[in-house]
């Protein structure tokens, strides 16, 4: 599933592309189950004009604009979520269209955004005003954005497993199966440990690890472990930089130790069982 480096990716690309274009007509296939409410985007986009492309977490927010009949600007949004397998380009109107392709919108200088969605488990849906803080306020901090200070916090009120915390999407948004095993290897901390359990020199290391892993994942454009390309149709290029995510059985580039994997927080998690210490289990009397 795109993580919170895929879907900045593909924002940065829209960014560039789609501000200050307008939306002309909406065109979708029969498969808009994963649409909420299709006959809105077809009522509501077009003559919308876009004003910015942003991500929030693992979703990107198409800020858009209409004059309405008192001439001033009414500001919706188009919320988007990839799935697992979602992919938004640009391109020309006349492109061959590429199979599962369930959504075109037609622009105003002849180009066409299209998404395609093999699987369908991404979400489209239109915020009017007002929807916004309903839907995305109870999303957590942007690993990102967040101070030292709140990124500690966030782990010390709670008393779940560092892998799990680093995924709920309640406490940090965007983080992912990918970003959260690879900043925990370079942090060397066991995805098992408890997150309140930490000590101050762990969460300093895990919270320049998590920026670290991020932001060096957004300069390769992402990871293509499946179907993800950037807003171009380009695979990404991090993958090529993964040094636990799916190496199970492989040697560790740090201590040559061996990658493992387990279950936590129902996902697959891959660690080295030398360097990423497990904790302690309690012995039973």
């Amino acid at each position: 599933m795109p993580e919170l480096p895929e879907v900045e990716t593909v924002a940065r690309g829209l960014r560039l592309l789609l501000p200050g274009r307008r939306i002309v007509a909406v065109r979708l296939s029969a498969k808009t189950d994963f649409i909420d409410d299709p006959a809105s985007l077809e009522r509501e986009l077009p003559g919308t004009r876009v004003t910015s492309v942003k991500r929030y977490g693992k979703f990107l927010v198409i800020d858009l604009e209409r004059a309405n009949q008192g001439s001033e600007e009414e500001k919706i949004a188009l919320l988007i979520h990839l799935g697992m397998t979602g992919q938004i380009v640009v391109g020309a109107a006349e492109a061959p269209v590429a199979p599962h392709t369930h959504a075109f919108l037609s622009l105003d200088d002849g180009r066409e955004l299209r998404y395609t969605d093999i699987r369908r488990f991404g979400r489209i849906r239109i915020l009017l005003d007002g929807e916004r803080e309903a839907v995305l306020g109870r999303l957590g901090l942007d690993p990102l954005e967040a101070s030292e200070k709140e990124f500690r916090d966030a782990i010390a009120k709670r008393g779940a497993r560092i892998k799990a915390l680093l995924m709920d999407q309640r406490v940090f948004r965007g983080m992912g199966n990918i970003y959260t095993d690879e900043s925990l290897w370079r942090a060397k901390i066991h995805p098992k440990r408890l997150g309140a359990k930490l000590g101050e020199g762990e969460v300093k290391r895990l919270y320049r690890a998590v920026r670290e892993v991020l932001t060096e994942a957004i300069r390769l454009r992402g990871s293509s472990v499946s179907d993800y390309v950037d807003s171009d149709g380009q695979r990404g290029e991090f993958q090529l930089r993964h040094r636990v995510y799916q190496r199970e059985g492989k040697k560790c580039f740090r201590c040559g130790g061996v990658i493992r994997r387990a279950v936590v927080a129902g996902r697959s998690s891959f660690f080295c069982a030398t360097c990423q210490r497990a904790p302690r289990s309690k012995r039973k009397r």
